[in-house]
């Protein structure tokens, strides 16, 4: 299946904030994740912002790029895998 077409997964929350901390604080960092074909990418950016919309969270980066949580493979030297599963974070 298609990435795409994947329903959403929330993702932990403990990332998730580690996610909004990047944001505030406009910090450079690196970041690994899946694209709509399902190949890793890898860039370095400023988080813009962090928002939900229609039951999916989303990540703004300032090359306007958005991407999805649940794409995320790693961030600023930390991996979504070894936060966890999904610990209940509300959108």
């Amino acid at each position: 299946m298609n990435a795409t077409y994947q329903s959403y997964r929330p993702i932990n929350c403990e990332f998730h904030d580690l996610l909004e901390d990047l944001a505030t604080a406009r910090r450079l960092t690196r970041i690994a994740y899946l694209d709509d074909a399902g190949t890793m990418r890898r860039g370095d950016g400023v988080i813009t912002d962090v928002y939900a919309r229609q039951g999916e969270e989303f990540l703004s980066m300032d090359s306007g790029e958005t991407i999805r949580l649940d794409r995320l493979v790693e961030v600023h030297g930390q991996t979504l895998a070894s936060f966890g599963d999904a610990d209940g974070c509300a959108l």
